[in-house]
């Protein structure tokens, strides 16, 4: 499974694009852009932390919860997406190339992506703490496995570059 299936399954993608107001294409275009980079680097902060640390950074950012305020039918604040990106990308700067890079390898305008950002890191929060809480007795590897399954799906994409540029930026700062 990639990025872009996990969020159509979970019903993110119908409601980033109802919610910014753009086809469900470009919904997948920009989840196919961004979401490596998302992914990739909450799987660099769980190397970082032995893994042990990303169920606490989950829960503390809202869990499951993020999800389930996308997807519910009332606007979505963004606010929890953008902590969950300044924890995983640990600068906005990063979030701003993220953004402005993803514009280059999907045709998307940069403003549309900078929008879709925080809503993206909202449902793969989300999603990540679900799953780990469903499979919460399989240990902290759960998540890792998870993580790798997803970029693995995703390799191929065009968001690749992203995703290598992300975690360049992203090693940086953890040092």
């Amino acid at each position: 499974m990639n990025i872009t299936d996990l969020l159509a399954q979970s019903g993110g993608l119908s409601s980033i694009a109802k919610e910014l107001g753009i086809s469900q294409e470009q919904a997948e275009a920009g989840a196919q852009a961004l979401g490596p980079a998302i992914l990739g680097a909450f799987q660099q902060r769980a190397a970082q932390e032995g893994g042990g640390g990303l169920p606490d950074l989950l829960s503390s950012l809202g869990g499951g919860g993020l999800l389930d305020q996308v997807l519910s039918p009332q606007p979505t604040d963004p606010s929890a997406g953008n902590e969950a990106l300044g924890q995983i990308f640990g600068s906005p700067d990063v979030s701003r190339s993220v953004a402005h890079e993803a514009a280059g390898n999907s045709g998307l305008d940069p403003e549309l992506l900078k929008k879709m950002l925080p809503l993206l890191a909202m449902v793969v929060t989300g999603f990540l703490s679900k799953s780990h809480a469903e499979g919460a007795g399989e240990g902290g590897g759960g998540l890792g496995g998870l993580l790798g399954g997803l970029l693995g799906g995703a390799g191929q994409s065009s968001g690749q570059g992203v995703l290598d540029d992300v975690l360049r930026m992203v090693g940086k700062l953890g040092r």
